[in-house]
This record gives structure tokens, C-alpha cells and sequence, in this order.
């Protein structure tokens, strides 16, 4: 077991983003918003549920009239520093977050 621990030596244990379910995330952003690392993307969803595509800032595109909603993905879990921001401000807590003590090495 690793032990983790904040700069002022008080312990401390990551909690990692590895997923986000894709049935209950409205899309919101907010994770997105406090998220640092660029761990996650907006991707636009079609009716039956199949990804279209990552969603850009300049995209005012709606996928040729197929989008019929948008949710977020886990597109850099590597990126994830194990923070739970993200996890914190989710209005619908579509997100899985491991321990980092959980997690093979």
C-alpha cells in the first residue's frame, strides 16, 4: 500500500476518475470546468446512443441533425492527479472514482 501525502505531510489519498456513465450525465460541464488536466471531453450523442464525436468550442455543428444530446467522456485518464473536483460538483454523480490504494500499480 502506497502511503500519499500533502505538502504540509498530512495524508492524503487520490481518488481517481476511470469512468463516466453514459446514461446518466446530462452533459452540464461543470466537471469539465473545474477540471485542470484535460481529462475529460463533450462528446455529441445520437438517439441510440452512439457517440458522434468530441464537441468543440467552435462547433456550431450539429452533427448533420443527428446530435440529440451531449455527455462527458473520459478521454485522458492518465491525466487525472485524483483531485474528486469534478466528482464534487456533479449534479448527477454519473462518475466512478478509485482510490488510489485500489488501483493496480
Amino acid at each position: 500500500m502506497a502511503d500519499f501525502f500533502t505538502r504540509d505531510g498530512s495524508e492524503w489519498m487520490p481518488d481517481y476518475l476511470i469512468a463516466i456513465d453514459d446514461k446518466t450525465c446530462i452533459g452540464c460541464g461543470r466537471c469539465y470546468k473545474v477540471c485542470s488536466r484535460d481529462v475529460m471531453g463533450l462528446y455529441g450523442v445520437d438517439e441510440d446512443g452512439e457517440i458522434l464525436g468530441k464537441v468543440t468550442d467552435d462547433d456550431d455543428d450539429d452533427f448533420d441533425g443527428e446530435l440529440n444530446r451531449k455527455i462527458m467522456v473520459v478521454d485522458n485518464q492518465g491525466a487525472c492527479i485524483g483531485c474528486a473536483a469534478c466528482f464534487r460538483v456533479c449534479p448527477k454523480t454519473c462518475q466512478v472514482h478509485v482510490a488510489a490504494d485500489k488501483l493496480a500499480a
